[in-house]
Formats: structure tokens, C-alpha cells, sequence
């Protein structure tokens, strides 16, 4: 079966839900993605009315199906471990919330982060180590392994229960940010049910190659981000960790929310990185290799468009990445079909 093409629908979090769903159908998407906690409100999907009620839950998909598009996955990224007393129980609440509503949707897949605790027991604000080679982060690592490995082996017995997969999204400011760390998670914990929501431009800006990654960790790969990023001149003198960030002024009219009550920094006018939209980082044979390694692991995979590159509007962003994604998977059905033209009984052998 081909990969399901689709959005995350946080992009559009200024229309309803069946507008919303429409801009997906006009771009020929036919998945979706929505938003129930965490860092940002759940515009699109009224949690406790259908946590409680069956009839809303049977008219909630109703709403998709009517428009051809399929409900995909729910979005819950936050940081569940952070020490912040508004922060880290909230979106662990959220979290346990979207997964039992993701079980009672029948919704296989609830996608967020790992979160980042403190440094110890009395830290008040998240913690992240990247470079342990002084023993000291090395101890503040122990200690925060520890608590993720509590929290997600709770986490993972709840999506089990579920019947849900928890798709992690390989975040940097995150505990679990690359394919090794998620590993060690998933060895710590023993799960079953946590694995990886490959968002390749999250690996792009740390120099990873998002197919290698994917083909590293093959079953572990739940669910899939088409999101791009591409490094900038800048990067010959700041480096992938540049820090060199500035806050907005509090009058700003152009702030751009990265949680609720909470702003992204202005970047620097010469970046290392930045995100752009699907297709102008990176080109269609990239892509089209991206789709092919993702329907190794699951033909019937969904990936799902998250625009997040502030040079374009949300509908001009969210069509053009649809206009590459699109023209990658074109590409992938036409290499396939030359590969069978030319082996047509190695294709036969693999079941194509």
C-alpha cells in the first residue's frame, strides 16, 4: 500500500476543523495530524467531551471520513519531565489523556517528546546535556535517565493497555534527540509501545542523515514528519550548537509561540540552521529516498506535513511542501515501476 500523505494540523490552528480538513484535501493530502496538549492548545480537538462521550467520538471521525482524509495521529508534545510545577505534571497529565483518547478513537499513534528533567532533585529549570565528557553531566545524566526511565516505563504500560504506540519525536532540548538515545530509552524502559516519530529536520541541523536513521532503527520507526531544514553560511563560524539566540522584545508584534505563554528567541541574522519548507532544504531525490526508507519499515506509514517556515504564509507553506511531497512519492512510483519493468521477477519474489 503507498505511504499516507498528509498534515499536522497545528498550522491552521486559526480555522475549524472541517476547514482545516478541507486545505488538506485541496492540497491532495489524506491524513491528519492534530494537536491534544502539551505545548500548545487543542483547537481541533475537544479532549473532554470526547473522552466522555461515545457519540462524539463516532461523529469526531465521522468529520474526517466525510472529507476522505484518515486521523492519523494525536499530538501531545510537551515536556513531561519538566520540573517547572506548571509545566511538567500538565503535560504528563495531557499525555496519559491523548492516550487513552488515541485508544478510544481506535488511533494507533500519539506522537510527542521525551522531555528533559533538571539536573537533580532540587533543579528548578530543564536540563540539557549534550557533552558529557566532563564526569559532572555524566552524573547529571544518570540522574535524569533515571527519572525518564520511571516515567516512561508507566507511559509505556498505559499504551500498551491502549493498544497505542508513542511515537517520539527526536527533539534536541530533549532528553531523546537522536536514533541512540531513543534506543537507550526503549532498552532502559524494556518498552514495547514507545518507538520513534521521525522528524528528519531535527536530525538534518545536527548533521544525521534522516534515511540512515530510519534504516537504523527500522520497527522503531512508528510515524513520520515531512518537515525540512537546511544549514545556513553561518555554520562555518557558529556551529550546529550556536547559542547566539536573542529574546523578542514583550511589545513584538511578530512573536512566534513555541508553547503556551512561552516565545521562540529571535535568530541570528546570519544562522547556522534554520527551518524551511518541505522541498526547499533538501530536493526531490532526497525526499523521494526519505519515503523510500520509510516504507521499508511500514508501507502503509503516515507522514504527515508540519509547516513551520516563516517565510511563507500557512497555506502557501503547507501547499508547497504538498507540491514536493507529492512530486517525491510520483518519483518513488516511477522508479519502482522502471525497477519491475526491468526485474520483473525479483518484483514478483518481494510481492510488488
Amino acid at each position: 500500500m503507498p505511504l499516507k500523505l498528509g498534515a499536522y494540523t497545528a498550522c491552521l490552528h486559526d480555522r475549524p476543523l472541517d476547514e482545516a480538513l478541507d486545505v488538506l484535501r485541496s492540497n491532495g493530502l489524506n491524513s491528519a495530524e492534530i494537536n491534544t496538549g502539551g505545548f500548545l492548545p487543542a483547537p481541533h480537538c475537544p479532549i473532554d467531551l470526547l473522552l466522555s462521550s461515545e457519540r462524539a467520538r463516532a461523529e469526531y471521525l465521522a468529520a474526517f471520513a466525510e472529507r476522505g482524509v484518515e486521523l492519523t495521529g494525536l499530538n501531545c508534545n510537551g515536556n513531561p519531565l519538566s520540573p517547572l510545577p506548571g509545566t511538567g505534571p500538565k503535560h504528563a497529565d495531557d499525555l496519559r489523556r491523548t492516550i487513552e483518547l488515541a485508544g478510544l478513537l481506535g488511533i494507533r499513534n500519539v506522537v510527542t517528546m521525551s522531555g528533559t528533567p533538571g539536573s537533580d532533585p532540587d533543579a528548578k529549570y530543564p536540563s540539557w546535556v549534550v557533552s558529557p565528557w566532563d564526569g559532572v553531566y555524566a552524573d547529571v545524566l544518570d540522574y535524569q535517565w533515571g527519572v525518564a526511565t520511571d516515567f516512561w516505563t508507566e507511559i509505556d504500560e498505559l499504551a500498551r493497555a491502549n493498544d497505542v504506540r508513542v511515537a517520539i519525536e527526536m527533539h534536541p532540548h530533549n532528553l531523546v534527540f537522536s536514533p541512540i538515545t531513543l534506543e537507550n530509552l526503549v532498552e532502559r524502559t524494556g518498552a514495547s509501545n514507545l518507538g520513534a516519530e521521525m522528524d528528519p529536520s531535527h536530525l538534518v541541523w545536527q548533521g544525521m542523515d534522516p534515511a540512515a536513521c530510519i534504516r537504523h532503527l527500522g520497527p522503531l520507526v512508528f510515524h513520520a514528519a515531512a518537515k525540512d531544514a537546511t544549514l545556513c553560511p553561518g555554520i562555518d563560524v557558529r556551529g550546529v550548537l550556536d547559542t547566539s539566540f536573542e529574546r523578542v522584545p514583550g511589545d513584538a508584534p511578530a512573536k512566534v509561540p513555541t508553547g503556551i505563554g512561552t516565545w521562540c528567541n529571535t535568530w541570528p541574522a546570519d544562522p547556522a540552521w534554520k527551518f524551511v519548507a518541505v522541498g526547499i532544504g533538501h530536493g526531490i531525490a532526497y525526499w523521494t529516498e526519505f519515503l523510500d526508507a520509510l516504507a521499508e519499515v511500514d508501507p502503509d506509514m503516515a507522514v504527515n506535513i508540519e509547516h513551520e517556515d516563516a517565510s511563507y504564509s500557512q497555506l502557501e507553506g503547507l501547499s508547497l511542501a504538498a507540491e514536493h511531497l507529492h512530486a517525491a512519492a510520483a518519483n518513488r512510483r516511477a522508479n519502482h515501476a522502471l525497477a519491475e519493468h526491468h526485474h520483473p521477477h525479483d518484483s514478483q519474489r518481494s510481492g510488488r
